[in-house]
């Protein structure tokens, strides 16, 4: 193998190792959540020790000048909405079906396309117009009921899954306008902001974290998914900054395989045909924004 083909593999191998490890982290924070440890809680309490070891790692490179330097107004917002996405898609695992909130989720190419119109300025092509009218037939075919016809998500999850994307549709949006401050410092924003609103968030829940009654298990897996929320970000920021982003979102979706797989035999959740169909088209429509980014 020569150094080029090195370098092509490792980038992809990154992905991939992501996407297989999104496809299963739902399942940690519902067995936190059964054990008494509230979703907004789980995910305020990993993404803090998922900050402190970027603050420990980064703590020599990261500047004052650099973080208020070129518009700090956009690394605030990639951080609140990056916030959100990441508590709203922890809760939508949580309470909802997982392949429903996952395939809802990955409408963000449909928001990715009309953020970057209004925000960046872009110009939406022929083709643009195709992958919002796929993505919009997907999900009016995933949320159709028979006896009403289409209605809108018919539960909390739903909405989780469908707000996680809008969100990191916009956040993306935002981190690609953002051309001054460099990975390290958005991962720390990102980390920050779910930090904030998960832990905002859990305030306005009753009980939403005793102490006495988790177990040293309980802790060690709340240490344990922190340092892969760390290392995720690492490893995925890796494979995106060296693939082509059609290339990446491609390589994403295996995420989608495994969750399908995971959820099957780690909860029992199977998907309707219909809901496959409009699956299929919600991925599809993925697939077609990937194009459009060919060159």
């Amino acid at each position: 193998m020569n150094k080029q083909d090195e370098q092509n593999i490792f980038p992809v191998a990154a992905l991939l190792f992501g996407a297989v490890i999104w496809g299963l982290l739902w399942y940690p924070y519902r067995v936190l959540e059964q054990a008494g440890v509230s979703g907004p809680a789980a995910t305020a309490i990993t993404y803090v020790i998922a900050l402190l070891l970027g603050l420990a790692v980064f703590r020599k490179s990261v500047r004052r000048a650099q973080i208020f330097g070129g518009e700090p107004h956009l690394l605030l917002g990639i951080g609140l909405f990056a916030g959100w996405t990441n508590l709203a898609y922890v809760l939508g695992v949580i309470h909802g079906e997982i392949m429903r909130v996952l395939l809802l989720f990955f409408l963000a190419p449909l928001w990715t396309i009309l953020f970057s119109r209004f925000l960046l300025k872009e110009v939406l092509k022929p083709r643009g117009y195709l992958v919002v009218a796929f993505s919009l037939a997907g999900a009016i075919v995933m949320l159709w009921q028979p006896e009403n016809g289409f209605s809108l998500p018919s539960s909390y999850g739903d909405w989780m899954g469908l707000s996680a994307g809008f969100m990191f549709a916009l956040s993306n949006v935002l981190s690609r306008r953002d051309q001054f401050h460099d990975i390290r410092l958005k991962s720390l924003a990102v980390w920050t902001g779910v930090t904030m609103i998960a832990f905002s968030y859990s305030l306005f829940l009753p009980d939403w974290l005793v102490w006495s009654n988790i177990s040293a298990q309980m802790c060690l897996l709340l240490l344990g998914v922190g340092v892969v929320v760390f290392g995720l970000s690492m490893v995925v920021q890796y494979g995106l900054t060296h693939t082509p982003a059609n290339r990446a979102i491609v390589i994403m979706l295996f995420e989608l395989v495994i969750a399908a797989l995971a959820a099957y035999f780690l909860a029992g959740e199977a998907m309707t045909p219909r809901e496959w169909v409009g699956g299929a088209m919600i991925v599809s429509a993925s697939l077609f924004s990937a194009r459009m980014n060919r060159g």
